[in-house]
């Protein structure tokens, strides 16, 4: 298989940056940080920027984050997705990237890990280290729950809609089931789990701990379907109780009962 790409020149961008920066009195410090930080860039990684705001400032300028983007370039895409301190854009020059806010107080709550300074005129990141992108252990506990007790709902669902023949929804149950044993390995390897159970799964749980699933990817087919079904429902019961009493949690073993003997009986009754 082919190397990545190389990584796209930045520099213009970081120049244009810099100097947005440098004009605007409410910014103190700004860096780079992500895979160009740590010079593990190809030519599929965005760009990720921060800049820090002083104290008093740091509401407006978060306001005010759409201005920001559009004076790097041409935004075709700005959006938040509702997220408090962070602006993800797309320029027409094809740049993908994201810029985080963070105050002069609040450095600490910055999660970059390595970093590369592009402004910082008072030095106030002189020394700094930030730790890298931690989860939220609250938030992977939520996610855990869900994925231990959720997926019968999602059974449930998926036999509804493949005992009425109505095999698009039922192809969709069976992505969903499958995304709850993705972030069940995910959370197995600390590794964060969340809305998007495969980014980077590659790199980060190796493909061995999802070998069994890779043969649930199926044509929208009634037997495939149902095969594919009964391969996420074996992979769950298995990993599960595993996974749960690792994070102190109780794996639904009757409610998993209940619904296993539903699956077998809705397969046998209607041919799957």
């Amino acid at each position: 298989m082919a190397d990545p790409r190389p990584p796209r020149d930045i520099q213009p961008l970081l120049d244009r940056f810099v100097e947005v920066c440098s004009n605007d009195e409410r910014i103190v410090a700004a860096f780079l940080g992500g895979s160009h930080a740590r010079d593990e860039a190809d030519g599929f990684s965005d760009v990720d920027l921060c800049v820090v705001a002083a104290d008093d400032a740091f509401d407006k300028l978060v306001a005010d984050r759409e201005h920001l983007v559009g004076q790097l370039g041409e935004p075709l895409f700005v959006e938040s997705f509702s997220l408090p301190n962070i602006v993800f854009f797309v320029l027409d020059d094809g740049t993908e990237g994201e810029i985080f806010f963070g105050s002069r107080a609040r450095l600490a709550e910055l999660e970059p890990g390595r970093h590369r300074v592009l402004f910082d005129p008072d030095a106030i990141l002189d020394g700094v280290t930030f730790e890298e992108e931690r989860s939220d252990p609250a938030e992977q506990n939520r996610v855990l729950r869900e994925a231990l007790v959720w997926f019968w709902h999602e059974l449930g669902h998926f036999l509804a809609a493949i005992g009425r023949n109505e095999l698009w929804w039922a192809a969709g149950q069976v992505e969903a089931l499958r995304s709850h044993c993705l972030n069940l390995v995910r959370i197995d390897h600390r590794v964060w789990a969340g809305d998007e159970p495969y980014e980077k799964l590659d790199r980060t749980v190796g493909i061995d701990s999802v070998e069994p699933l890779v043969s649930t990817f199926v044509p929208i087919e009634r037997d495939a379907l149902w095969e594919a079904a009964a391969r996420i429902l074996s992979f769950h019961r298995e990993r599960g109780p595993t996974v749960a009493a690792a994070h102190g949690e109780t794996y639904p073993m009757e409610l998993a009962e209940l619904m296993t003997r539903r699956f077998d009986e809705a397969r046998r009754t209607t041919g799957g």
